[in-house]
């Protein structure tokens, strides 16, 4: 394997500069959707790695299930520093995973709680909560069960600190969470953070863009831009955001400033790439470099590994 097991451990690097240029030379959906599947890429490909140094790792710790011939002297030597970063992986992986699962089911029981919240309401696309804290968010469906789809939850605090117009731009924005299904885009983002903390700032991108991707959406369809800057604006001064950070809100907090000056401003270009030339044509070729080599390095040392292994297992 050689070095290339670590490789993937760093290469999220790689997709720092197209994190945040992204966000401004990148219509908001194309960046979404390539910001999360670069996370997710950088993700599998470190934790992979993660897992292929704690075989090796773990195959040297007595009473381990084993084969012995797993610790001999010609399977460590597959991994550079072999007592050091096996060992080391096997703390890393753990974290990983005691991470990730929290988070999943931190996010079931944020659903879970909202759906209770919901009990008593009629079944309807839009659900009103007598409340007079001011919230919004959209409220995704349960996988494989058509008889919950996704709805809107607002209060009734938000509701009376908007004008109709900006009502409008509210549930747009919210349906357009729920249509495009932001909350898996922001949970990919999330998993991502917490597996390999390199990929952070792509998940701050990330649910940035699916914010200005819902402002995007709530705009052509109010057909105002202006209207649903200044509800933006007016909803993040009283809200008190959604739930969990894996639902998508109104306002959540965040570079709402931001948001408003690029809802004031023209319709985001709809191209999928930059030019190469540009700034963030050059920060998006090296993320996809990057991209790539972290799977070409994991699927060598993957391979590697399973070949140095069979070698050493006796049949």
């Amino acid at each position: 394997m050689g070095v290339f097991v670590f490789l993937p451990l760093v290469l999220p690097l790689t997709a720092l500069p197209i994190a945040r240029l992204a966000e401004q030379h990148l219509h908001p959906r194309t960046a979404t959707r390539l910001l999360t599947l670069v996370g997710t890429v950088l993700t599998v490909c470190s934790t992979l790695c993660l897992g292929l140094l704690m075989v090796v790792g773990t195959a040297q710790l007595p009473g381990n299930p084993l084969p012995d011939s797993w610790s001999d002297p010609e399977v460590r030597a597959a991994v550079p520093w072999d007592a050091v970063a096996g060992k080391a992986a096997i703390g890393a992986l753990v974290a990983v995973a005691v991470s990730c699962t929290a988070t999943c089911v931190r996010h079931v029981r944020v659903r879970r709680d909202a759906r209770r919240a919901l009990a008593g309401l009629p079944e309807s696309p839009v659900a009103v909560l007598p409340d007079d804290k001011a919230y919004a968010y959209a409220l995704p469906g349960t996988f494989g069960r058509p008889g919950r789809p996704g709805r809107i939850v607002v209060s009734t605090g938000m509701l009376d600190s908007l004008s109709p117009h900006e009502r409008r731009a509210l549930i747009a924005h919210e349906r357009a969470h729920l249509t495009a299904h932001h909350h898996r885009y922001l949970l990919a983002a999330q998993l991502a953070a917490r597996a390999n903390p390199l990929l952070r700032p792509l998940r701050a991108a990330v649910d940035y863009c699916a914010e200005r991707w819902a402002d995007e959406e709530a705009a052509r369809e109010v057909g105002d831009r202006r209207v649903t800057a200044r509800a933006v604006g007016k909803a993040a001064l009283v809200s008190q955001g959604a739930p969990g950070p894996a639902l998508a809100g109104f306002a959540t907090p965040g570079p709402v400033p931001r948001r408003v000056a690029a809802l004031l401003g023209p319709v985001p270009p709809s191209r999928h790439w930059p030019p190469t030339w540009t700034a963030a044509g050059l920060a998006l070729w090296i993320a996809a470099v990057g991209t790539a080599a972290s799977a070409l390095s994991s699927a060598n040392a993957a391979v590697a590994l399973v070949l140095v292994l069979h070698a050493a297992t006796p049949l």
